[in-house]
């Protein structure tokens, strides 16, 4: 009933909300991926974006449409992989940023490893600016990172806005510096943040400094400023800050796959590794549950 040529469509518009980037992700011409929207949304009998000019988004059937697609997939490759007898092998050297802490990638992870048990799969949780370093250095082959503002290269997974948040109960005084709570360098998040208050003329000061995700989380909890963050990756406890504070727009960011040079033992399953991540890419904007059915 579903095509999964159609189905790999729909996520990559789906993660990236642009046909233009689904197209350009998947080697195939727009009219092409319209296309096959509008076949998987035949198949559905329901529409499953809504857009215009300026944006696409997901309709609710659309974000139904997400899981299943993905787990159709995955059996689809597990069974193309079983009987193609295929085993991959070798020492994967993976590196995912910070942001990814709070959501479901180890999910994914957990399923690569399921799927290619004689994979050494090594992970380095870092910051999206030094993971970028390490892979230019030869000391990782795959990278899960913020692009680099100006820098074309990687295969976009997704792409956010990025937000001020702080505590519900913050509240920024206009005649005081922003205080901030960023990354150290070479924090991608955190030269973004500064840039966009020094183009504003805004006065702002570092009031918490942690390489840990959890060590800005915990510092905004206790509303000791306001920090730059993916709106899709909110983490629990933590709200956008409302227009009316007059902090200035940060713009987009893109989520992407980096490839790094080419070891012949590693390319298989980095390149194994690379698909199963661009399939479960829902999974990337939605925090883990606990048992309870809550965030953590």
């Amino acid at each position: 009933m579903y095509d999964p040529s159609h189905l790999r469509t729909f996520l990559s518009v789906a993660q990236t909300l642009s046909f233009t980037q689904a197209a350009r992700r998947l080697g195939l011409r727009q009219s092409t991926v319209s296309q096959h929207v509008r076949r998987l949304e035949d198949a559905a009998g329901r529409p499953l974006f809504s857009r215009d000019t300026h944006s696409v988004e997901l309709t609710e059937d659309g974000e139904a449409m997400l899981g299943f697609a993905r787990r159709i997939l995955e059996a689809h490759e597990q069974a193309a992989a079983f009987f193609a007898g295929t085993r991959l092998r070798g020492r994967l050297r993976f590196g995912a940023s910070e942001d990814f802490v709070l959501t479901r990638l180890p999910e994914i992870l957990e399923g690569f490893r399921h799927d290619h048990p004689e994979v050494d799969l090594e992970l380095t949780v870092e910051l999206s600016g030094t993971l970028h370093e390490q892979l230019a250095a030869g000391k990782l082959d795959l990278v899960l990172a913020k692009r680099r503002p100006k820098d074309p290269r990687g295969e976009p997974v997704r792409r956010d806005r990025l937000v001020w948040i702080g505590a519900e109960r913050l509240r920024l005084d206009p005649d005081r510096p922003v205080p901030l709570i960023v990354y150290p360098p070479p924090g991608i998040t955190r030269a973004l943040a500064l840039d966009a208050l020094q183009r504003q003329g805004r006065e702002w000061r570092v009031a918490c400094t942690s390489g840990s995700l959890n060590g800005l989380i915990a510092a905004a909890r206790a509303g000791l400023g306001v920090m730059a963050h993916s709106q899709g990756l909110i983490p629990p406890g933590l709200v956008r800050v409302p227009e009316r504070a007059g902090l200035p727009e940060l713009g987009r960011v893109d989520f992407v796959l980096v490839h790094g040079r080419r070891r012949p033992s590693a390319q298989g399953a980095a390149d194994a590794l690379a698909s199963a991540i661009l399939a479960g890419g829902d999974r990337l904007h939605r925090p883990r549950r606990t048992g309870l059915g809550e965030p953590v």
